[in-house]
């Protein structure tokens, strides 16, 4: 039983504002902290240089560094930050676009969409994403690399500027594909010219980190698949690619090469433990085997999977297998607790009532594939996710004295089924605090939002979107008329 409660009355109330949270070097002391092993009272959490100095029993912590005024964190838990291990930062503008549209809506939708942003428009559609990714928990999110037209700087400077870490995607096919993709480069040697300068300009950055992308396995070819693979690998970082996500591209994938997606990046040498996954929603028994013996990663997504598309990733059977996988947004909305959430409750509908399982995870795992787990598949395992020594400080303080998780009877169920983003009050990433109570501390989140809605309608405006549905303000309205004229003519 870890139930909360705040200090006494008398205690100082250290988070009545962020002033005292603002320190280069901070010892905090909530009421729990979430470890790799699970909730701990009485801990404490030095903060140093960017880094989780110490992690340790709250009383070893305090007689250890002296030197530093306790911050008591009166009725909070501080948890790891969650990572996004899959999603489209240029795409914010358009994001409600999708909703009621069936699947593969990149070639109507994100294709012209992203192909009417300029660096000014993409910088701004990237960083409004990273501020609602911020406010949603979120302190790592991989970015599976932008359809426009523009120097990926304009992403980058965008994360970095709101202080989000960023796993970079930079596509680098080199094989067009019908219905978009315009520009990708033009062959193999200039597209893998263009990835090693990318892995070579952020190789040092602090907080974004390159990556490759492919968009899907038919927008490259084979030796291109196969090279880029190798130099993700020297490079350690990993190579994005949307595999076995519709019927559609499993089907192009048949008629193309004869196997389905993953076979094929498997029989070109493309398998390996640099590919992070996107969705993989559509696997056979024998691809599960292949993603485990290879070492592969991939992002389940039950968001999307929810929204648009064609199934839901196999997340309980890959867990069992060893499978590496974290959760991912695809991009539909900046909300971690509704991730976690989402990704339990898919589960549950397509798994556990069909077999009886009423834990379908027992809650935790979804925790530990939101953070611990979305690091190691994004490559950054070594870096972020948990709370521990030595690791980035990307975390959270997360308000639990509110009725819903009072008492407190299991923690991580609680922050699964219960808890949601107006709790958190703090976001540190890298050890700074980059928000409180939902807005930056440092920068004018408001303006940007007031921006980003008077440039994204003129960008939408000017892309040729095609839906294949009306929005739901006009089938609410056809429907009211239809239903007008069956009302009339029942009456003449």
């Amino acid at each position: 039983m870890t139930d909360l409660h705040p200090d006494s009355p008398d205690s100082p109330d250290s988070l009545d504002s962020p002033d005292s949270l603002g320190a280069e070097s901070l010892l905090l002391v909530p009421d729990v902290v979430l470890t790799p092993d699970g909730p701990v009272r009485e801990h404490a959490v030095v903060v140093s240089g960017g880094m989780f100095l110490a992690v340790a029993p709250a009383e070893q912590v305090l007689r250890e560094y002296r030197h530093l005024t306790p911050v008591r964190l009166a009725g909070h838990v501080l948890m790891p930050g969650f990572v996004d291990a899959h999603h489209h930062l240029t795409q914010s503008f358009g994001s409600a676009l999708a909703f009621g549209e069936p699947s593969e809506i990149f070639r109507r939708v994100w294709v012209p969409l992203e192909g009417a942003l300029d660096e000014e428009s993409a910088h701004l559609s990237a960083k409004l994403a990273a501020l609602e990714a911020l406010r949603g928990g979120f302190t790592t999110v991989a970015e599976a690399g932008t359809r426009a037209p523009v120097d990926v700087e304009a992403v980058a400077s965008a994360t970095r500027d709101a202080g989000l870490r960023c796993v970079l995607g930079m596509v680098c096919g080199d094989v067009g594909v019908a219905g978009g993709d315009g520009e990708l480069p033009a062959d193999r040697a200039q597209a893998l010219a263009a990835a090693e300068r990318h892995l070579g300009r952020y190789a040092e950055d602090s907080l974004v980190h390159p990556s490759l992308a492919v968009p899907v396995p038919e927008a490259a070819t084979a030796r291109t698949l196969r090279d880029t693979a190798q130099l993700a690998r020297e490079a350690g970082a990993v190579v994005q690619i949307h595999v076995n996500e519709h019927l559609a591209g499993v089907e192009r994938s048949l008629l193309q090469h004869g196997l389905r997606p993953l076979e094929y990046l498997h029989d070109v040498g493309a398998l390996g433990p640099q590919l992070l996954g996107a969705h993989a929603t559509l696997l056979t028994p024998g691809e599960v085997t292949l993603l485990v013996d290879s070492g592969a990663a991939v992002s389940y997504n039950p968001v999307a999977s929810a929204w648009k598309g064609n199934a839901v990733a196999p997340a309980m059977a890959l867990a069992e297998r060893g499978v590496r996988f974290g959760l991912g947004t695809d991009g539909t909305r900046g909300d971690a607790f509704r991730l976690v959430e989402a990704a339990e409750f898919a589960q549950r509908i397509t798994h556990g009532l069909t077999v009886g399982d009423n834990s379908c995870g027992a809650g935790w795992t979804w925790l530990e594939r939101a953070t611990r787990w979305g690091a190691d598949a994004v490559g950054l395992g070594h870096r972020t996710g948990r709370i521990a020594e030595g690791m980035a400080a990307d975390f959270l303080l997360v308000d639990v004295t509110g009725p819903e998780m009072r008492p407190s009877w299991d923690l991580p169920w609680e922050l699964v089924r219960l808890a949601g983003r107006d709790q958190i009050t703090a976001v540190f990433v890298a050890g700074r605090l980059r928000l409180w109570h939902g807005w930056p501390t440092d920068w004018d989140g408001p303006a940007l939002v007031e921006q980003a809605a008077d440039t994204g309608r003129k960008v939408v405006e000017q892309a040729a979107i095609t839906r294949a549905h009306p929005t739901s303000v006009q089938h609410q309205a056809a429907h009211c008329r239809a239903g007008r004229r069956r009302t009339e003519n029942g009456a003449a």
